[in-house]
């Protein structure tokens, strides 16, 4: 039996949505895009990967912020 992690199919759906060409997408397509991308955070978040890029970010945010001081 196939199974298939939604995470994943998400990520190759957003990244099928994301190479279309920016004029060609209405307001609506624009809006289910941002849907799916936040879905897929909910379900990345709470694995190992996602604690990894949150403190990647965060550190990155944190070196911009003290490189503006």
């Amino acid at each position: 039996m196939l199974t298939i992690n939604v995470a994943v199919l998400l990520a190759v759906i957003i990244v099928v949505r994301l190479r279309r060409r920016t004029e060609a997408r209405s307001r609506n397509d624009e809006q289910v895009t941002v849907l799916i991308v936040l879905v897929f955070g909910v379900l990345v978040a709470p694995t190992a990967f996602g604690q990894g890029v949150a403190g990647v970010v965060g550190q990155l945010a944190t070196g911009l912020t003290e490189a503006g001081r």
